[in-house]
């Protein structure tokens, strides 16, 4: 018989367990916070604190409060787990804690800026290959690189860390986040990412604000967004993207079209299938909801209580406030925004109040894809 009558590769989105899973809530994956220090200073990040942060370090999770956790992760159905921060390999015991994860059966990912990666670090990804390693390339030039990331030298440490990762033979992906200070470089970092084996090369022109309310690094993160028509322009030059939100229930043209009937503030699949943790042990359905009432203690707490406990708090949240009702609420284009509940309130202090930038951007999409003659109604909707 032939063995590829029993063996067959697919893709994760095309497994078939998705479709039986359908819309039930079956936790899938969580992220993991490890650290919110980092080896950069990057002038748009929302959570870097120094490298050498005492206090960061004090609050951090140990491999055995880990272990735990994602033991607790495995028992509710997880499968995969992301390692980020902050950047995850400042971690002196980060090779424990990978072990410790993949010691409970989950894949495990890795967001990192690759700046701190050495021989160590390769030996131990060839060993035990992660499921995949996302890098974010800043620039293409130690001009533009070291302008956001602000410390001498870092352009050069990436690409040999990339040049070591190449030689291994380890697989990573690169992906951008576009700025002011990076937008000039945007068409030449798209050619640099798909060139290292990433044709679906994405970018984020979003920026959220700070977590720890920094105004100092607010104002520095708003200095960094693009704007509207800087951002659209982009995206025009990018027709995986702009085909992206043509798909269905990106743009609605019908204001009717899957009109809410009230005036829940989360619209997303949030507490659905993941979480995450934060870097002071704290349990979260999405890593940008950082509102005090929905933060669960995993230090003293248990994973399943947070998991059970918060959802029906975050899924039944809804808002009377007017100007929410009037701006967002009925909104026909508001999959072509980023606004959410999570980043108005680190935006304005509250989860119901519109995003001017977010706004714009939105708009402008639509009057941008209401003027591509390949945009039409069959191909904007299921």
């Amino acid at each position: 018989m032939k063995a590829n009558n029993y063996v067959s590769v697919q893709s994760m989105p095309d497994f078939s367990l998705w479709k039986k899973l359908g819309d039930r809530r079956t936790l899938f994956s969580f992220e993991l916070e490890l650290t919110s220090r980092c080896n950069l200073d990057c002038r748009h990040c929302y959570i870097n604190l120094p490298a050498a942060d005492k206090k960061a370090k004090s609050t951090e999770l140990s491999v055995e409060q880990i272990s735990r956790i994602a033991g607790e992760a495995v028992e509710l159905g997880a499968i995969w787990c992301l390692l980020t921060g902050g950047e995850p390999l400042l971690r002196k015991d980060f090779f424990d804690i990978f072990l410790a994860l993949k010691e409970k059966g989950l894949l495990v990912s890795v967001f990192t800026n690759a700046t701190l990666i050495n021989s160590r670090h390769i030996e131990f990804f060839k060993k035990y290959p992660p499921r995949d390693i996302e890098i974010t390339v800043y620039g293409v030039t130690a001009e533009t690189y070291e302008r956001i990331t602000r410390r001498k030298g870092s352009y050069r440490a990436l690409r040999l860390s990339l040049d070591k990762l190449i030689s291994a033979g380890i697989p990573f992906t690169l992906k951008a986040m576009a700025l002011k200070s990076n937008y000039q470089e945007m068409a030449e970092i798209g050619r640099f990412c798909r060139a290292h084996n990433n044709p679906d090369y994405r970018f984020d022109p979003f920026l959220h604000l700070r977590y720890d309310n920094d105004p100092f690094r607010n104002q520095e993160i708003k200095s960094e967004r693009l704007s509207p028509e800087e951002i659209v322009a982009l995206e025009k030059s990018e027709p995986l993207r702009i085909e992206g939100l043509k798909q269905a229930k990106m743009f609605p043209l019908d204001p009717d079209a899957n009109k809410p009937t009230t005036c829940h503030l989360f619209g997303c699949g949030i507490g659905k299938e993941n979480f995450c943790v934060t870097s002071d042990g704290r349990f979260t359905f999405c890593s940008t909801l950082r509102h005090p009432e929905f933060l669960y203690d995993l230090k003293t707490g248990n994973l399943a209580d947070g998991w059970k406990g918060l959802y029906p708090k975050v899924r039944q949240l809804s808002s009377q406030r007017q100007e929410y009702i009037e701006n967002c609420a009925f909104c026909p284009i508001i999959n072509l925004c980023r606004w959410c509940p999570a980043t108005a309130h680190l935006e304005t202090g509250s989860l119901d109040l519109p995003i001017d930038h977010f706004c714009q951007v939105a708009h402008l999409r639509e009057k941008y894809l209401l003027s591509d003659k390949s945009t039409t109604t069959s191909n904007l909707k299921i």
